[in-house]
C-alpha cells in the first residue's frame, strides 16, 4: 500500500476543508456571534495538519482501488476530527464525542443529533454545523477532485470509493471535468432552491441553513421544531420538491441539459422513485386521515404527508409534524422508505432504489432457475444485461447491511432503551437519515446514549455514508499486503 501518496492526498482534503472554515468565520464576525476565535484556531490547526500532510512526497504516484479506499476513509476521518474543533474549542459542545458525533452526522447528511437545545448555538457554529451537509452532500472528495483536479492519477478510484450506489457514471471521460460538472449542478440547484426559499419570505440566514439541508438531504436545522418553526406552507412545498429532486441520480440532470432524451426514458430507477414517492404520499395521507388534526383537512394531510415522505426516503430528516404520534402503518412505512433511499449517483442515503431494483430482479431470477433449472437467465435493466459482478456486488452489500445493523443494534442495545429506540437508531444512523422512532423520534434526540453506544452509532453513520468496504477494507490484513 502506498501509504505515502495516501497521507499526502489526505492532506489536500484537510486543506479544503480549512478553507471551508472561513466561510463561519466571516459569518461569525459579521454577525458577531463571539465565536470566531474557535473558528480562527480550528482553521490554524487543520490548515498545519494538512500542510504537513501534502508536503509528503511519496515515491509513486500510482493509485490503485486499494488506496483509493484508503484515501477515501482516512480523509473522512481527519475531516470529522478537525471539523469537531469548533464545537469542542468553543465549548458549546464540551464532549468531544459529541463533538464528533454532530460533525460526523453533519459531513455523512445523516442529521442525528446530540443537542437538546439547537437554538443555543450562535449563528457561526449553526452556519458550520449545516455548511457541513452541503460539503459532505456530493462528498468531501469530489469537492476536492473539482477543486485539485491532479490529486492523483487514477481519480476514478476515489470517486468510485466515496459515491453512492452500486457503480459509478463518469459523464465525461475525465474525472476532475466530471467532478466540477456534477458541482456545478449542485451549486446550480442550491441557487435556485435559496432563491425559491426568499421568493417565499424566508429571511437569508434560514434560507442559506435550510438550503443546505435539502441540498446535501441532510436535515440540521437552525430550529428545535425544525421547518416546523417557519410556519410557511410554500416553504415546505419548495422543500419537499427541492428534497425529491436532490434524492434523484444527478447524471439525469446532465442528460436533462443535453437533451439525452432516449437515456432518460430507459432511466427506470429514478421513474420508480417518484413513483414510490407519490404512491407512498397517497397512502400515509389517507392513514392520517383519521387523525383529528387533519379530519375533513385533506390537502393539510396531503402536504404534511408529503414533506414528510420526501424528508424520510431521501433521507433529509427534516420534520414539519410529529410523524412518531402517527398510525402504526404510517410509521411502518416510513420505515420502509428510510431503508429504500433515494438514487444512486444523488446526494440521498438508503440502499438506493437501484439495489432493490437488483436484488428484485435477483430474485426472481432464482425462482425461475427452480422451475427451469437448466434454462439461461439473464438479468436486464434498462433494457442492458447486467455484469454479474454487479449483482454480486449489490447482494454482498446488503447481506454485510444487514449483518452490521444486527450487530450494532446489539451494542446499542447495552444501554437498556427500548428495541424500537435502540434499532431505529442504527437504521437512522446507517443509512444517514437522522430520526428514527420513540426516544429518537423527530422531536428527540440522541444525547442520552452512552459514549460508547455514540462511537457505535459514528461507525455506521460512517459506513453508511461509504457503503461499508472502504471502512472494512482497512480492518484486513490483507489490505497491507504487497
Amino acid at each position: 500500500m502506498n501509504k505515502r501518496l495516501i497521507l499526502k492526498l489526505a492532506g489536500s482534503v484537510l486543506l479544503v476543508e480549512a478553507a471551508l472554515m472561513f466561510a463561519p468565520l466571516i459569518i461569525s464576525l459579521i454577525m458577531r456571534s463571539g465565536d470566531w476565535s474557535a473558528f480562527a484556531l480550528s482553521i490554524a490547526i487543520t490548515l498545519a495538519a494538512g500542510s504537513g500532510l501534502s508536503q509528503v512526497r511519496p515515491r509513486d504516484d500510482t493509485l490503485s482501488a486499494r488506496e483509493g479506499f484508503a484515501v477515501v476513509t482516512l480523509s473522512w476521518l481527519f475531516v470529522s476530527f478537525c471539523g469537531a474543533l469548533p464545537f469542542f474549542l468553543s465549548g458549546a459542545i464540551p464532549s468531544l464525542v459529541d463533538s464528533v458525533f454532530e460533525t460526523v452526522s453533519g459531513f455523512t447528511t445523516t442529521g442525528a443529533t446530540i443537542l437538546t437545545n439547537v437554538e443555543g448555538l450562535t449563528r457561526g457554529l449553526l452556519f458550520w454545523r449545516s455548511l457541513t451537509h452541503w460539503a459532505g452532500g456530493m462528498g468531501v472528495l469530489v469537492l476536492s477532485l473539482a477543486i485539485i483536479p491532479k490529486m492523483g492519477g487514477r481519480s476514478i478510484y476515489l470517486m468510485r470509493a466515496e459515491s453512492s450506489g452500486p457503480s459509478t457514471e463518469k459523464l465525461v471521460p475525465r474525472v476532475g471535468k466530471t467532478a466540477k460538472i456534477l458541482y456545478q449542478l449542485y451549486i446550480g440547484m442550491s441557487l435556485i432552491l435559496m432563491i425559491a426559499l426568499l421568493l417565499c419570505g424566508v429571511n437569508w440566514y434560514d434560507s442559506l441553513i435550510h438550503t443546505f439541508g435539502a441540498a446535501g438531504t441532510g436535515g440540521f436545522s437552525n430550529y428545535n421544531a425544525s421547518v416546523a418553526h417557519l410556519n410557511n406552507p410554500a416553504a415546505e412545498i419548495v422543500l419537499g420538491v427541492f428534497m425529491v429532486l436532490f434524492g434523484v441520480n444527478f447524471a439525469v440532470y446532465y442528460h436533462v441539459i443535453h437533451r439525452n432524451w432516449s437515456t432518460l426514458k430507459q432511466g427506470s430507477e429514478w421513474q420508480l422513485f417518484l413513483g414510490i414517492v407519490a404512491a407512498s404520499t397517497l397512502a400515509v395521507a389517507f392513514s392520517i386521515l383519521r387523525m383529528p388534526e387533519f379530519q375533513g383537512h385533506f390537502g393539510r394531510a396531503l402536504r404534511a404527508t408529503f414533506f414528510q415522505v420526501s424528508s424520510i426516503i431521501t433521507t433529509t430528516g427534516y420534520a414539519t409534524e410529529d410523524f412518531n404520534r402517527w398510525p402504526q402503518f404510517s410509521r411502518t412505512l416510513l420505515l420502509v422508505l428510510m431503508v429504500i433511499g433515494g438514487c444512486a449517483g444523488s446526494t440521498a442515503g438508503g440502499l438506493k432504489v437501484i439495489r432493490i431494483q437488483v436484488l428484485f430482479k435477483s430474485m426472481a431470477r432464482d425462482i425461475r432457475k427452480t422451475v427451469h433449472p437448466r434454462s439461461v437467465n439473464v438479468i436486464k435493466l434498462d433494457g442492458r444485461a447486467l455484469d454479474e459482478k454487479l449483482i454480486s456486488g449489490v447482494q454482498g452489500y446488503f447481506f454485510a447491511a444487514m449483518m452490521l445493523i444486527i450487530l450494532s443494534t446489539l451494542a446499542v442495545s447495552l444501554d437498556n432503551f427500548d428495541f424500537e429506540t435502540s434499532f431505529t437508531a442504527v437504521v437512522a444512523t446507517f443509512f444517514n437519515i437522522g430520526p428514527g422512532l420513540s426516544m429518537v423520534g423527530p422531536t428527540g434526540n440522541f444525547t442520552a446514549f452512552s459514549p460508547a453506544a455514540k462511537c457505535v452509532l459514528i461507525l455506521c453513520m460512517l459506513m453508511g455514508r461509504l457503503e461499508i468496504f472502504p471502512i472494512l477494507m482497512l480492518a484486513a490484513p490483507s489490505a497491507y499486503e504487497k
